[in-house]
């Protein structure tokens, strides 16, 4: 299958401390001079057989030996844990954010028993570009300094502009200009045109089979339109949405605000606009409506981007049909935009103890050439001339104003000649906004600046820096991290759970006795903890 390259845009076991101790006197392994690397494999051919692999191997006379993983992150998750646990693990990982990495508390606990090995002075003997990289964006390397002042990790740099706003509302503006509506601008006013997609046949089969609203289970629908009623930080539903007033902590979910966004949501899904099944259902069953054979019937969806919904090159054009609705202001007026840090918590590359002080040279250096420009497009999109070429005279840029470097090509998605994810570490704005883009964006090559014009909507209601709340620079403290977590997962999952029975009528919003329950239940859950541990963490940054 071919299609356009688009850069940006998913079980532990027990570990035991007796064997973690032991294995973090664990001497260098006798690999015969192969550097035992961790990563995930897919199913377009071997990381041994990988072209990327081979000449780095030349490039930096390296002998890689793979233990490799699948992309399905709980499988990866898996064994990474249990190699770790029985202290049969490489010399080496190469992980993938959105499969599986290292998280900070892990990060922490292994680098602290001697697995995980410092990188910092590796990194200032030789790796003269990530030196370089840490300068220009200096929160990258605040990001992975350990609070001891160690770098056990190297994580991944991400500004891909589009992924700064995820929840964004994609609009059928053919069904606006079949009803001759406009863009709406207010919630009332977006209550109008979903009615009017529900109830004006905009497909024009004769039936009233158009669905006005959807979503997905991974990107919660809410966001959107609560943003019109107090800003909604950016979660996956993994964390508590939580947000500052000045340096205090605060969880969003429990505010008055909250419960009138709330309220809203709920009064679109009693008129019949709100597809309620966006709770539970997933991707596939979204997409399913999207690309609904027998009519077009999707009016709108909260999703990154509409890819995500609808086919490329659909037959009938309806993938052209959706266009980014800008933050609608609600009725006093709020209107945000729910962004994401471009820092990434999560460890992709690290050492262990078991390497040799020449294999971690050799790796380092492999590192320093990913994050160079020339490394990013080898090592992420695939050789000059099939994956990329250099721009030419008469180029634009995706940023008009920069001058244009590097054009994407159509690649082969089962070409086995880069490491794809597994190699992007830098991802500036300015490197990837200077690609080359063509601008016509319904276009599948030209996918990226539709996205970017979107995102340029989103971009005026960016929340002030005093809103929003650091998580992603946080390091846990060893002491609380466990209870820490704990209750993150029980009140993160009892928020998602609560306001989808909210939105559904399973309870009743305007109930104040029932909207007390749910401030109660969290009580109980322990917030009045989470936020003082949350509070210290942040206090410490």
């Amino acid at each position: 299958m071919r299609h356009s390259t688009i850069r940006g845009a998913a079980a532990a076991g027990m570990v035991v401390v007796s064997a973690l101790a032991l294995a973090a006197c664990t001497a260098p392994s006798d690999d015969a001079d192969r550097l035992v690397a961790f990563g995930p494999q897919g199913d377009n051919g071997s990381l041994a057989d990988n072209s990327f692999t081979q000449e780095v191997e030349k490039k930096f006379d390296i002998d890689f030996e793979w233990q490799t993983t699948t992309y399905d992150g709980s499988v990866a998750g898996e064994k990474r844990q249990v190699s770790l646990a029985s202290g049969d693990y490489p010399d080496a990982y190469f992980l993938v954010p959105w499969v599986d990495a290292f998280s900070r508390s892990e990060i922490l606990k292994y680098g602290q028993q001697g697995v995980l090995v410092p990188l910092e002075d590796l990194i200032d003997e030789h790796a003269p570009a990530l030196k370089e990289r840490f300068e220009e964006k200096p929160d990258w390397k605040q990001s992975v300094t350990a609070p001891d002042g160690h770098i056990y990790a190297l994580t991944q740099w991400s500004e891909c502009f589009h992924c700064s706003f995820p929840s964004k509302l994609w609009i059928n503006s053919a069904w606006l200009d079949t009803l001759g509506l406009e863009q709406p601008t207010t919630t009332e006013e977006l209550r109008e045109v979903l009615l009017a997609f529900k109830n004006g046949d905009p497909n024009g089969n004769g039936q009233q089979d158009e669905v006005p609203l959807s979503g997905e289970s991974t990107q919660p629908i809410v966001n959107y339109f609560l943003n019109a009623f107090t800003y909604v930080p950016y979660s996956n539903g993994a964390t508590p949405p939580l947000t500052r007033d000045g340096d205090e902590v605060q969880l969003a979910a429990t505010t008055d605000d909250w419960r009138e966004g709330l309220r809203y949501v709920t009064s679109l899904a009693e008129d019949g606009l709100l597809d309620t099944t966006a709770f539970t259902q997933n991707g596939d069953a979204l997409k399913a409506i999207g690309d609904n054979a027998s009519a077009e019937i999707l009016g709108s969806a909260v999703s990154l981007h509409p890819y995500v919904f609808v086919s490329a090159e659909s037959p009938d054009g309806r993938d052209t049909h959706y266009d980014a609705l800008a933050p609608v202001a609600g009725p006093d007026g709020t209107q945000y935009a729910t962004w994401r840090s471009p820092v990434n918590p999560l460890g992709m590359f690290a050492l262990t103890n078991k390497s040799t002080e020449e294999e971690r040279i050799k790796a380092i250096k492999l590192i320093d050439y990913l994050v160079t420009d020339e490394g990013d497009r080898r090592g992420a999109m695939g050789p000059e001339g099939e994956a990329w070429v250099p721009a030419e005279e008469g180029d634009v840029a995706l940023d008009p104003e920069l001058e244009p470097t590097f054009k994407p090509l159509t690649y082969d998605e089962t070409s086995n000649a880069a490491w794809r994810s597994m190699a992007q570490y830098w991802d500036s704005l300015e490197y990837r906004n200077a690609q080359v883009v063509p601008e016509d964006v319904y276009s599948p090559d030209g996918y990226e600046r539709r996205l970017l014009i979107a995102s340029q909507a989103y971009e005026p209601y960016r929340p002030d820096e005093s809103i929003l709340f650091p998580s992603e620079k946080l390091w846990p403290d060893p002491d609380t991290s466990a209870e820490l977590a704990d209750l993150q997962t029980n009140i993160s999952n009892y928020i998602t759970q609560a306001q989808a029975e909210f939105v559904t009528g399973q309870r009743d919003i305007d109930d104040d006795s029932a909207w007390q329950a749910y401030l109660d239940d969290l009580d109980g859950l322990g917030v009045a903890r989470y936020l003082e541990l949350q509070q210290a963490l942040y206090d410490a940054l």
